[in-house]
């Protein structure tokens, strides 16, 4: 298995660059079409659609129409979760609780010369849907960073889905969702729980705002009905960047590209170095550390398309090439951390040093895991308690405060033709009000 060498040196390099990168974010198309008449089904047909669907894409032969586990199933199947897997849980709920906690917003007021009152107020969304994937994809960590960043919010009512029509159920996901104190876990799956979510259904409760990863339809999904419903981010496979050079373990560095290409064909993992023979080393060990891993042929997949190494002259080409990829997670293994760190503008969640591989952040180090994908970390980060608070702002303005400002109102208003504005501006500084 060898990763494709890119020499990133000069403006034209910079733009093969992107268009390598692009390549990828071309390939997850759009499912629009298929995914917009799922949507307008359920609106229509509520419980039946969703079930329809479900039979249809997970090949499920069920007679059950109930789209929820029971309280007796849910205790049940969240006691057969294994005994160190539940201390690996509680662990990373505590870990996971104690760093979001201290991303509580504080409200705050003040009052200007004119003793108006202005002030800035938080409060949490009521209802929250997650969206767990099934299947392959089966991952308690999921529950956990989604969830509760909305714990600390304050959020009241979690709804939780994950594709169990069936009723296979992975028991950590319970065990995690039960911790959480999920209102309800729903059996369902795919675009048409993404609808359901949106508008509600007799069995599924309608949501303020839907989180959580899954597939392209779910994705796409998500874009659609986005404005109806509130959304975490549109997420594409997963993606790290590696910086390293001499100073760095060549076999460490395999091994962290390998963990993220293993998520997902369309994953990408990328090497950014100085060291052309840091490049040969890293490539060898890549054979090697594959022969052994289950998801060999998904992990060769990604790496064989996706993969890239790319080849960095001086430590402006290290910040650039980062600053371009704006990696969902980018990894940072040689002596001069700190000085790269300085450059980096784009990137969703930064490890730094040998000790800090990304796989712990996606279980236990506290920091969230659902990260901004596909170059998104541009202009965006990645989930917090802030996704689950709306803020509101609150004005009121004195007498005094009214006839100091309004003559600056009322022009402004004037100059954009708002003479509405002006007037209701002007009948408050008239004389006996």
């Amino acid at each position: 298995m060898m990763m494709k060498v890119f020499k990133l040196n000069n403006k034209n390099s910079l733009k093969a660059l992107k268009i390598f990168l692009d390549r990828r974010k071309s390939i997850q198309k759009s499912q629009t079409y298929i995914v917009s008449k799922i949507i307008q089904n359920v609106k229509k047909n509520g419980d039946k659609s969703v079930i329809n669907y479900e039979k249809k894409f997970s090949k499920i032969k069920t007679k059950s129409n109930k789209l929820f586990f029971s309280k007796k199933e849910i205790d049940k199947i969240s006691k057969k979760t294994d005994i160190k897997i539940k201390k690996s849980i509680d662990l990373a709920y505590s870990r996971i609780k104690t760093f979001h906690s201290k991303q509580k917003f504080s409200s705050f007021t003040f009052k200007d010369k004119y003793k108006n009152i202005l002030s800035y107020k938080y409060t949490p969304l009521e209802k929250v849907g997650v969206y767990v994937p099934g299947g392959t994809a089966s991952y308690p960590s999921t529950v956990l960073m989604n969830c509760i960043p909305a714990i600390v919010a304050g959020v009241k009512n979690i709804y939780l889905t994950t594709p169990s029509l069936d009723s296979k159920i992975n028991p950590a996901i319970v065990y995690a969702a039960k911790k959480c104190g999920v209102k309800k876990i729903y059996k369902t799956g795919g675009a048409q729980t993404i609808a359901a979510l949106t508008y509600g259904t007799k069995q599924i409760e309608k949501v303020d705002k839907i989180v959580g990863p899954g597939n392209a339809y779910v994705a796409c999904a998500k874009k659609e009905v986005f404005g109806d419903v509130g959304i975490d981010m549109v997420a594409g496979p997963s993606e790290v960047s590696v910086v390293a050079d001499k100073s760095a373990d060549p076999k460490l560095v395999a091994a962290d590209l390998i963990a993220q290409a293993e998520h997902d064909v369309n994953a990408q993992s990328i090497l950014i170095t100085n060291d052309k023979n840091l490049i040969k080393s890293v490539n060898l060990f890549l054979k090697q550390q594959l022969k052994k891993l289950p998801k060999r042929n998904i992990a060769s997949k990604s790496l064989k398309n996706f993969g890239l190494a790319i080849l960095v002259k001086s430590k402006k080409n290290i910040s650039e090439a980062i600053n371009i990829i704006a990696p969902e997670h980018l990894e940072l293994c040689t002596n001069m951390n700190k000085e790269i760190i300085k450059g980096v503008k784009n990137a969703g969640s930064i490890f730094i040093g040998k000790f800090s591989p990304e796989a712990i952040g996606d279980y236990i180090a506290g920091p969230n895991h659902v990260l901004p994908t596909s170059g998104s970390a541009r202009f965006s980060s990645g989930l917090s308690v802030n996704d689950f608070l709306k803020r509101h702002s609150v004005i009121k303005i004195t007498k005094t405060g009214i006839e100091r400002l309004g003559s600056s109102v009322i022009n402004l208003a004037k100059h954009e033709n708002l003479d509405g504005h002006a007037y209701s501006v002007e009948m408050r500084l008239k004389k006996g009000n």
